[in-house]
């Protein structure tokens, strides 16, 4: 391209798109059609901050717990310590829900911009409008679908874990490009002199100071009614929670019983041990096990949902079980569970857990026998390892 001298070339992307025609702009796209005082830059702005934070703890800790259940090849699942995956999905959990007012006032506040005329001024405005589609549609879809995973209501036809994960990915990308082109307005909404520029009005009606104020309570309250599920001396108080530490049978929640999980043990129990190519499989009784070295651990339970609760496992260790087929516990071991279907029939123990002391094959749950709703006949119980990976009705062990 050849420019003449004196000429500057002009950014594409800022260059004005048609304007639709002023006929157009009736009902909300009618100039002055928004007049309350909460639609204002400082409290888009505050709501913004606070709604950073809450995502950032979220979408951190969520990604922590989709590599510990999928780990890629280049992470390690530490064993310890122990209580690690119970506070990051405690924080998970707890930081989503108090998004849900956070994000729900935020869209109060700047929803006449979806009004805005023109609609799309130029391709850069146009840009950062369906980046915006992106992130309130990724961000709605992630909030609603994880409040429904913590009550298992799954009303949605599609994997909950892999939508939820990728959905993910989109509402980060989308947030820092919208954080990028909106951080000049941010500092200017929080800024001290924001308050110079646009006071508070006089009259009737809330405040700006009253509306946040009002949804940082609903944030608080819905964390309190619910962050019992986690934190155990707030049980009493989480009235939402929809599992807390003492339910179910020998004082532990649980997700999924023996009947849903159609499994039945029947006379002649065996557990299957599969050791390395060409070694013959060790078949051990439920009385083999028991007369087997037993080993009391004091671990938590922890599931994706949010809640968690600690109990006092006794068994045989792992490793223990492991020595019998010549195995040192340096491979990964695949424990599989007598559940005939379902995404978490099995799980993959690594050497790290399937070495360590307080991974346990266990027998008993504090002080008494298995119920068959917490895996009976023998459970593996792993220090901070998922609910979902505590494979229950286990029988079969086999190094890979």
């Amino acid at each position: 391209m050849v420019r003449r001298a004196g000429t500057t070339l002009k950014d594409p992307t800022m260059m004005p798109l048609p304007v639709p025609p002023e006929a157009l702009r009736l009902g909300p796209l009618k100039e002055g059609a928004f007049t309350s005082r909460l639609h204002s830059e400082r409290v888009a702005s505050w709501l913004g901050l606070l709604l950073g934070v809450t995502f950032t703890l979220c979408m951190l800790t969520g990604l922590w717990s989709h590599f510990v259940q999928h780990p890629p090849s280049w992470f390690t699942v530490p064993a310890h310590p122990s209580w690690l995956y119970r506070v990051t999905q405690g924080v998970h959990v707890t930081t989503g829900l108090a998004a849900v007012p956070l994000l729900l006032a935020k869209l109060f506040t700047v929803y006449p911009k979806l009004f805005e005329w023109p609609p799309a001024k130029n391709l850069r405005h146009a840009t950062e409008r369906g980046v915006l589609l992106l992130l309130v549609g990724g961000s709605v879809l992630q909030l609603a679908t994880g409040v429904m995973n913590i009550f298992q209501w799954y009303a949605f036809g599609f994997f909950f874990t892999t939508v939820h994960y990728w959905s993910a990915w989109v509402v980060i990308g989308a947030l820092t490009v919208h954080v990028g082109s909106k951080i000049a307005v941010a500092r200017r909404g929080l800024s001290k002199q924001s308050l110079v520029d646009d006071p508070e009005p006089v009259g009737g009606g809330m405040s700006r100071r009253g509306f946040l104020t009002t949804t940082g309570v609903a944030s608080g309250a819905v964390v309190l009614a619910t962050v019992g599920q986690t934190v155990s001396p707030l049980s009493g108080l989480s009235v939402l929670a929809p599992r807390r530490p003492g339910d179910g049978p020998q004082g532990l929640p649980v997700n999924k019983t023996a009947r849903a999980a159609g499994t039945q043990v029947v006379e002649g129990y065996q557990l299957t041990v599969v050791g390395a190519s060409g070694r013959t499989p060790v078949m051990l009784t439920l009385a083999d096990l028991q007369g087997m070295p037993q080993h009391t651990v004091h671990l938590p339970i922890t599931c994706v949902e949010g809640w968690s609760a600690g109990a006092t496992w006794t068994g045989v260790r792992l490793r223990d079980v492991l020595a019998l087929v010549g195995s040192d516990g340096h491979r990964p071991t695949r424990v599989a569970s007598l559940q005939a279907r379902g995404h978490y029939r099995s799980s993959i123990v690594t050497s790290g857990h399937s070495r360590d002391d307080l991974t346990l094959l266990a027998l008993g749950l504090n002080g008494e026998q298995l119920h068959a709703d917490h895996g009976y006949p023998l459970r593996l119980i792993a220090p901070n390892r998922p609910g979902v990976m505590q494979t229950k009705w286990v029988n079969q062990v086999e190094v890979l």
